[in-house]
Parts: C-alpha cells; structure tokens; sequence
C-alpha cells in the first residue's frame, strides 16, 4: 500500500486528531540522539485501547509496519519508523486506580514517569523506578525497555515492579491481566515475554506496578576513592553493613565529574580519581542513618567523604551525576555504550579496554559513570577533533574493541538502553543461536506477518 493510499485508510478508519499531521509530527520522527529519523511514516496518536486495537487490526490485516513509541527518549533507534505507521500512546495517559491494600498502582503507558511518581508520593507511596528522562519517558517504553536506573540495587529493574499488563497483540487481540496478584502459579508468565521485548511482541496499553513505603529517613554521601577496587570495597562494605537500605551506589570518574562540575556550576565535593555517590534510606522517620554512614566510613578508612547536611546539599550531589549525560555534549557527538558486567570485572575490564582504545585511538576520551551497584556502566567514548556524526564513521571499529572486553569480562553490551537498531547487529555476539531462534519462534507466534517494530532486535539477515 502505497503511502498516499494508507493515509486515506486512516483517514477514514480513525478520528481526525488521531492522525497527526507532518508539522505535529516532526518531534516524533526524530530520535532524542538526533541520529535516526522516521522515513515515509504516517503518526497515530490514539486516544483509547479500542482505537489501538482498532489501528492493530487494520495494520495486521493490510501487512503495515507498526512502530510503538512512548516518551522517544531511546538512545538505540528503537522508536523510529522505516516506512508505515509510528503508533504513539501518549494520550493514553491516565491513571486508573491506586490499591492501598496491595501497595499496587494501574497506570495507562502513556503515563509519564514523574507522573506516577508523583500519584504514589500523594498516596504516601513510593515508585522507585528514577532515570535522568524522567520528565519525559513513558511507563510503557519503561516497559519494553525494562528499565533500570538509578534504584536497581535495592528494587530491581521494571521488570520487577510489573504486576501486571494490559497489551494489545498484533492482530488488535487485547490481553489484559491488571489484576493485583502478588502470586500466580497457573502456567507460564506471559507479561514477562513482553516486558524488555521493545515492542516486537505486542503494544503495551497499561501495567499495574508495584508500590513501596515511602522513604522518611535518608543519607546521601559522596566518597573519594583511588582507583575502582577500592570502590567495590567501598561497596561491599557499605552493603554488608546496611543491607536494604543501601538505594544507591553510582560510581564516576574524575573526568566525568569534571565535565558535570562546569556544567551544573556546583563545586566539585572531593578531588579525587574516582568517585562513590551513596544512599542509604529507610521507611521510618528519625533514623539518624547520615550518622551512621559517617561513623562506618570513617572507621573503614573512608575519610575522604562528604555528608549532605541538607536536602539542597543532596540535591546537588544528585545533580552533579545526573548531569554528566548532558555535561558530555560539549565534546562532541559520542559512541556511547549501555554496558554491564559481574562487578568484580569492572577494574579490569576499565584498566584493559581504556588501554585497548588508547592505542588504536590516540588521545581518544572517555566518559565513565554509572552504577556500580549492579555493575553497569555508561562507557561514552569521543574522538579528538570529529564534533559531529562523522564520528559515526569509527563506530564499528571502536565497538569492536569495546564489547571484545566487555564480553571477555562475562558482560553484556544493553544493560538498560535495548537492542534497538543500533545494536541488532551485535545480538548473536551476547544470545546463543538457540536463544535467537527461540526469541524468533516467539515473535513468529505473537507477530506472524512481522509487523511489530520489524527494524529493531533482529539482524536484518534474519
């Protein structure tokens, strides 16, 4: 079908403001890397389940590609459109229910994550997935993505938070399970299929997620430390001494702090080549935890550190890592890479690989920072002199060297950001054959014309 003519179909299957046109549409086309952009799509914005399962229907029946897309904050090409229909769920953004009872929340995927963040905290609840596009993302991308962030330590990824899904199937069959079921043995799981799939398996309309205790006690402190295996012990023993209050454990380099120092315009804490940004909270008032943390450091020799003596003074060492991403601008275009690995590597895989990058690229540089808590790391690489794109042209060739270590070390090479298209080449690299083929049969069963996200996951040989 030709793009005039799909356009004309929709045209008469949908609402009017349910089609965008191209002016409303170009925000969507283009990713938030600005690297990948939507060719000869047309943009639905739906307002119901029924005006998903509608389009789905339409789009199964006729072979139209669907590409889902939430908040378009992706940095792998997962939400950008080669043809066909880019089927946006930002208008399905309401929040349905909150279950006290069960500590349960039903959200629509549209449903911004600061959103929900903020109907738990009004309910004297918590939802802690946090991520720096927070502001922007979507629950159901979250979704797809299994996202992680900034809290995975001590509340697991998304996938760990999902109660329960509402997804629309290729072929417009709504499958809905939003009950609050804190226990269900009746055969095998389906949402977990869905969950991380990147929208290759089905549209996902509406989740129930898990709610927690709000925190009421909280200490936050920046530590500086030699070089990263005295971070790990700095993480070993901070973990063994408070368990589950420990939230948050974020690692960053010297450089890295640099670059975010300048651009938040706050002093640096600490001088020092690596840096630890700990939190410890707990669900009852009055524990003084900053008193406690501060004893145990010091007494483990961590005598390089600084307490927040005030929620501004944390909010600024939050700041300070959580803008390296956009303090990194200022060099240039980057290859990033959303990288994890047993934390116990994580010295050599930084010592070896830097080397191995140092020699091929000279004067190359390299942002580290991430979460050491579960070992995974943004690793952003930028080469002296290409301020744009052009950087592209070494991509290949640094990857190679980057995921080499990263696969010597038992790593993986999508921690939290996806396969997208960016790295779909990549997939036979961390997956076994029989994995590929078993994902292949699943997608075949739930998608059998392909029409789900056809550019993204999969090499395209396959």
């Amino acid at each position: 079908m030709s793009p005039e003519a799909l356009k004309n179909a929709l045209q008469n299957l949908l609402a009017p403001h349910e089609l965008l046109d191209d002016a409303d549409a170009q925000a969507l086309f283009i990713d938030q890397r600005r690297r990948y952009h939507s060719q000869n799509a047309i943009a639905l914005m739906p307002d119901s389940v029924a005006g998903v399962q509608k389009i789905m229907r339409f789009c199964h029946e006729n072979r139209i590609p669907v590409t889902p897309q939430g908040g378009n904050t992706g940095l792998v090409g997962g939400s950008v459109a080669q043809g066909g229909v880019l089927l946006n769920l930002s208008r399905l953004n309401q929040i349905r229910r909150i279950n006290l009872p069960d500590n349960a929340i039903t959200v629509e995927a549209g449903c911004v994550l600061a959103q929900v963040q903020k109907a738990a905290a009004e309910a004297s609840r918590l939802f802690p997935l946090s991520l720096a596009s927070e502001g922007s993302c979507q629950i159901g991308g979250n979704i797809a993505c299994n996202a992680g962030g900034l809290n995975v330590l001590r509340y697991g990824t998304m996938r760990d938070l999902v109660l329960g899904l509402e997804v629309v199937l290729a072929d417009g069959t709504l499958v809905s399970h939003l009950e609050t079921l804190h226990k269900n043995t009746t055969g095998y799981e389906i949402k977990h299929l869905f969950i991380g799939s990147e929208g290759t398996l089905g549209i996902i309309t509406a989740a129930t997620l898990k709610l927690f205790p709000q925190l009421r006690s909280i200490a936050t402190a920046w530590v500086g430390v030699e070089n990263i295996n005295q971070a790990i012990e700095l993480l070993i023993s901070v973990r063994n001494a408070f368990a589950e209050r420990l939230i948050s454990c974020e690692l960053v380099s010297r450089f890295a702090l640099d670059l975010s120092s300048r651009f938040s315009q706050i002093s640096q804490p600490i001088d020092a080549e690596w840096h630890i940004l700990i939190e410890l909270s707990d669900s009852l008032p009055d524990i003084p935890l900053d008193e406690y943390l501060g004893e145990h450091l010091y007494h483990h020799g961590f005598h390089h550190t600084v307490l927040a003596q005030s929620e501004q003074q944390r909010q600024d060492l939050w700041t300070l890592r959580e803008n390296i991403s956009a303090a990194q601008k200022g060099l240039g275009v980057s290859i990033k890479h959303d990288i994890a690995m047993p934390i116990e590597r994580v010295t050599e895989f930084i010592q070896q690989c830097g080397q191995a990058l140092n020699t091929a690229f000279p004067q190359i540089q390299i942002v580290v920072f991430g979460h050491l808590g579960d070992g995974s790391l943004h690793y952003n690489t930028f080469l002296p002199d290409v301020l744009d794109n052009r950087v592209y042209e070494s991509e290949n060739a640094v990857n190679q060297i980057v995921y080499q270590h990263v696969l010597a070390c038992g790593g993986t090479i999508a921690a939290e950001h996806g396969i997208g298209s960016l790295k779909a080449y990549h997939l036979n690299s961390v997956r076994l054959p029989a994995e590929i083929a078993l994902m292949q049969a699943i997608k075949a069963q739930l998608d059998p014309h392909g029409i789900l996200n056809p550019n993204v996951l999969f090499p395209k040989e396959n």
